[in-house]
């Protein structure tokens, strides 16, 4: 894999609550640089983001119900369709992971429903917080999210205390959607091994802050 070839399935991530416009500049330098295709900020900053990198064909993502996922859907939908109105080209939101635990499958394929029918036509990510779910749970997570016409499924948010992503939780979810449905690693993936492992898993997307220190290691183009 090229270091372009990788840099294409990068989302670069600036979501630390705490980062300042300082950091979400910093940031868009990082996706500049090394032409990364994705920059994924908290949605306070899209406007920023979105301007920062008009000139370039990086795409802005940005989070919705994040972290835990207990917003309420009108709110969550109400959010993701802000966030593309300030230039939110994908919505990452977090499934209802204690409606998931509770057995409530309408409720969880309602509430991502809300969010993909906010956003017609935007590729709507649903992150599972995988390392905090069963197997089926993470199962019926993934079914969900295809029902509810998501367009990926993702490990985690990376603030979960339970860990991040995982290579055996993405082979299982690229078992489970198949091979024409989005995966996304996000969680704890620091380095370049890190990286080609979810790769290896079956990710199709990766989530990272550590986004030029991984394409730098590459080492060529």
């Amino acid at each position: 894999m090229t270091r372009a070839e990788l840099a294409r399935l990068i989302d670069h991530s600036v979501l630390r609550p705490e980062a300042t416009e300082g950091d979400i500049r910093t940031g868009a330098d990082i996706v500049r640089r090394w032409t990364i295709a994705y920059y994924c900020v908290q949605p306070y900053w899209v406007a920023t983001a979105a301007q920062l990198l008009v000139d370039t064909n990086a795409r802005i993502v940005t989070v919705v119900g994040f972290p835990h996922g207990c917003d309420r859907s009108d709110v969550k939908a109400h959010g993701a369709a802000a966030a593309h109105a300030d230039g939110a080209q994908e919505i990452d939101m977090v499934l209802n992971i204690g409606a998931l635990k509770s057995g409530d499958a309408v409720a969880v394929e309602r509430d991502i429903e809300a969010v993909v029918g906010a956003v017609p036509g935007i590729p709507v990510k649903v992150i599972l917080e995988a390392t905090a779910l069963t197997d089926a749970e993470k199962k019926t997570g993934c079914q969900l999210a295809r029902n509810a016409g998501a367009a990926f499924v993702k490990t985690s948010t990376g603030f979960h205390p339970s860990g991040g992503a995982t290579a055996a939780d993405v082979r299982l979810l690229r078992g489970l959607v198949g091979p024409d449905f989005g995966v996304k690693a996000s969680g704890g993936i620091r380095t370049l091994a890190d990286a080609l492992a979810m790769i290896e898993a079956g990710a199709n997307r990766i989530g990272a802050s550590a986004s030029g220190e991984i394409l730098a290691a590459l080492g060529h183009d």
